[in-house]
C-alpha cells in the first residue's frame, strides 16, 4: 500500500505510537442519534412532567389492576353491601384496582390525592350525600347532585364500582397537598369490623324485627301475668261501668209502687 493511500486512510493522530484510521460514523447512525435526542425531549415532557398516570409506577399499577380484574371470579360480583365495604376498604390487594379506576375517572373532579377540585374533598370527615360507608357505593353507582356527580353503574364493572368506592373510603384521614374546604355534614368514622355494623349483607336502611321466640319462659310468663293483670283491671273497670250504668238505668226507669185503695195488701 502506497504512502499516499496510507496517509489518506489515517487520521493523522498518533497516541504513543498508535495511529488512528479515519473511519467516520455512517450518516444513518448520525441521523438516528439526532432523532433520539429530539425524541428524548418529548419523552421527558410526557413521563416526567408530574401528570398523574403516566409514570412507570402508574403503568405497573394499571397492569397489576388488569391482572386483578381477571381474578374477579374469586370474589364474585360485589353488591356494595356494608359488609363488603368494610372488608375491602381495608384490603390493600383489591384497593389497587379501586385506585386505578379512581385515577382513570375521578381525578379531574376530586384531584389525584382526593383533596377536591370541582368535586368535594374526599379526605375529611364531612360528606354531602353519605351517612354510612355503604352510601359511597350508591353514590358512585347512581350519581348525585342532579348529575354533577355522574352515575358510573353503566360504565364500570360492578366490582369496579364497589372497589373504587372502597378506595375513596380509604382516602379519609389522609393529607392532600391542597385540600378543599369541607362540605356537608360530619359523620362518624368508618367501622372497622362487622361487630360495629348490622349482620353481613343486611342493608343499613332495613329495620330488624325482634325475635320473640328467643324470649325465656320466665319473661314470657311474666308478660302473660302482666297482660292478665291488665286484663283483670280492664274487666273490673268494665264491670264497674256496667254496674253504674245498670244502677242509673234502674233509677231512671223505676216508677213509684202501686198502692191498693184502703192501704190493704195481700
Amino acid at each position: 500500500m502506497s504512502e499516499t493511500s496510507d496517509n489518506h486512510e489515517l487520521s493523522g493522530h498518533v497516541y504513543d505510537g498508535i495511529q488512528e484510521y479515519d473511519n467516520p460514523t455512517p450518516g444513518w447512525w448520525n441521523w438516528l442519534f439526532f432523532a433520539t435526542a429530539v425524541h428524548s425531549l418529548f419523552y421527558f415532557i410526557y413521563f416526567h412532567s408530574g401528570v398523574s398516570g403516566r409514570g412507570v409506577i402508574d403503568q405497573y399499577e394499571r397492569a397489576n389492576a388488569a391482572n386483578l380484574r381477571q381474578q374477579f371470579s374469586e370474589i364474585g360480583e360485589l353488591q356494595g353491601t356494608r359488609a363488603e365495604m368494610i372488608k375491602f376498604y381495608q384490603d390493600t390487594k383489591w384497593l389497587d384496582v379501586g385506585k386505578v379506576v379512581y385515577q382513570a375517572n375521578c381525578i379531574t373532579c376530586h384531584a389525584p390525592d382526593g383533596g377536591g377540585l370541582q368535586g368535594p374533598n374526599l379526605t375529611d370527615d364531612a360528606y354531602k350525600n353519605v351517612k354510612q360507608i355503604e352510601d359511597l357505593a350508591k353514590v358512585v353507582a347512581d350519581g348525585a347532585n342532579n348529575g354533577a356527580m355522574p352515575a358510573w353503574r353503566t360504565r364500570l364493572h360492578p366490582n369496579e364500582v364497589v372497589l373504587v368506592a372502597c378506595y375513596v373510603a380509604s382516602l379519609r384521614g389522609t393529607s392532600p397537598a391542597q385540600p378543599k374546604e369541607a362540605e356537608g355534614n360530619v359523620i362518624p368514622p368508618w367501622p372497622t369490623s362487622l361487630e360495629e355494623s348490622p349482620e353481613d349483607g343486611q342493608d343499613s336502611s332495613e329495620t330488624t324485627t325482634p325475635d320473640v321466640s328467643s324470649e325465656t319462659p320466665e319473661s314470657s310468663n311474666e308478660g302473660a301475668i302482666e297482660n292478665g293483670a291488665a286484663g283483670d283491671g280492664t274487666a273490673e273497670a268494665g264491670a264497674g261501668d256496667g254496674a253504674a250504668e245498670g244502677s242509673t238505668e234502674e233509677t231512671t226507669n223505676s216508677e213509684p209502687p202501686l198502692v191498693a185503695p184502703g192501704g190493704g195488701g195481700e
